[in-house]
C-alpha cells in the first residue's frame, strides 16, 4: 500500500524527453479526456468568472498547456461572454505545441508557443492546471515568485489533492474508460506527487508570497488550488 505521507517524487513516464512522439499525443489525448471527466476546467473558470468581473478584454499565459484544452475553454468561455481574450500557451516540450495546434480550431486565437515562461511578457493573468507535481520543489518556489512579479492582476495554480481515496479510485476510473496504461500509471502518480493543504501554504511562505494575498482552496472532485487576485 502507498504511503501517501510523504510526497512522491518519481519521475512520470510522459516527461520522458525520448518518448515517441505518437505515443505522446496518445497520452495528451486520453489526459484531455480524464480532465473533463474530473472537471478540471470548471476551478479554473470560477477563478476567471471572479477575476474578470467588469473587464471587457485581458491577456493570459497558460504554463504547460499540454494539448491545450484548457485554453480551448477559456476562449469559448471568453468569446461567449463577448470578453476580448489575448491568450498565450507555453510549454517546455516541442510535442505539445503541434498536438495543441492540432486540435485547436481555426476560429480560435490562441498563441501556442515552446519554450521557457520565463521567457514571456507580463500577462494578466497566469495560470496552470495540473502542472505544479511535476515540478522540483525549487522550480515551484521559482514559478510561484515569477506569478506574483509577473501577473498583473492575478494568478491560479490549478492542481491535484494528495488523498487516498483518489489515488486508489483514480486507476478504477481510467480503467473502466479505457484511457492509455500511461495515462492510468502517471494518473495515479500525479496525486502521489501532488500537495496538500498545509504544504502549499508552507511553500507560499517560502516564496515569499504575503500571509492571505494568496489562498489555497479544495475543489470538487479530489483539487487543491492556490488563487491569487489582486
Amino acid at each position: 500500500m502507498a504511503n501517501l505521507a510523504q510526497r512522491a517524487i518519481t519521475e512520470e513516464q510522459m516527461d520522458a524527453p525520448d518518448l515517441a512522439p505518437e505515443i505522446y499525443a496518445a497520452v495528451l489525448a486520453d489526459l484531455e479526456k480524464a480532465n473533463r471527466w474530473t472537471f478540471s476546467a470548471r476551478s479554473t473558470l470560477s477563478y476567471l468568472q471572479r477575476a474578470t468581473a467588469g473587464l471587457d478584454r485581458f491577456s493570459l499565459l497558460d504554463v504547460g498547456y499540454g494539448e491545450g484544452g484548457m485554453l480551448r475553454t477559456i476562449a469559448r468561455w471568453a468569446k461567449s461572454r463577448g470578453i476580448a481574450a489575448r491568450l498565450i500557451g507555453v510549454d517546455l516540450n516541442a510535442k505539445s505545441q503541434a498536438a495543441a495546434e492540432a486540435a485547436t480550431p481555426d476560429d480560435l486565437t490562441i498563441d501556442y508557443r515552446t519554450g521557457d515562461y520565463a521567457d514571456c511578457e507580463a500577462t494578466d493573468f497566469i495560470v496552470s492546471n495540473l502542472v505544479a507535481h511535476h515540478m522540483t520543489h525549487d522550480q515551484l518556489i521559482a514559478f510561484l515568485r515569477h506569478m506574483e512579479a509577473r501577473a498583473g492582476k492575478g494568478w491560479l495554480v490549478n492542481d491535484l489533492h494528495r488523498h487516498r481515496f483518489a489515488h486508489f479510485g483514480y486507476p478504477l476510473l481510467a480503467r473502466l474508460m479505457g484511457w492509455h496504461p500511461m495515462v492510468r500509471q502517471d494518473g495515479q502518480l500525479s496525486i502521489a506527487r501532488s500537495y496538500r493543504p498545509a504544504e502549499w501554504q508552507s511553500l507560499l511562505t517560502e516564496a515569499d508570497i504575503a500571509p492571505g494575498t494568496a489562498r489555497v482552496v479544495r475543489r470538487f472532485p479530489y483539487r487543491l488550488c492556490v488563487e491569487r487576485l489582486r
